[in-house]
């Protein structure tokens, strides 16, 4: 069973820093592509960003700049560093391993609970 779990989300002052993480099981994480997505009150979720299994990283371009994803395979966990916060910022950040082939199976799309980031002073 596919199981994301998020962590790392709070309440920031805008300018601070956040890393988010979320841990995965259940994959072949070393090749797994992992999407981080977040989602406004009231707004649609939208794509943040992906990583590959080989690390190649990309980025929507709203967040180019002070967003920075990163994996670590040895702890099977997926990271957003968020710098700069802006209180556009706020919204529920959510990991997600879209529908891939790994290992000859299909693994459907799954999504982590969700973690909050508040950007307010």
């Amino acid at each position: 069973q596919v199981q994301l779990v998020e962590s790392g989300g709070g309440l920031v002052q805008p300018g601070g820093s956040l890393r988010l993480s979320c841990a995965a099981s259940g994959i072949d994480f070393n090749i797994a592509v992992m999407d981080w997505y977040r989602q406004a009150t009231g707004k649609q979720r939208e794509l943040v960003g992906r990583i590959t299994g080989s690390g190649i990283i990309n980025y929507t371009d709203s967040v180019k700049g002070r967003f920075t994803i990163s994996r670590d395979n040895t702890k099977r966990t997926v990271y957003l560093q968020i710098d700069s916060l802006k209180p556009e910022d706020t919204a529920v950040y959510y990991c997600n391993l879209p529908r891939q082939l790994m290992g000859g199976l299909v693994f459907q799309s799954t999504w982590g609970q969700g973690t909050q980031v508040t950007v307010s002073s």
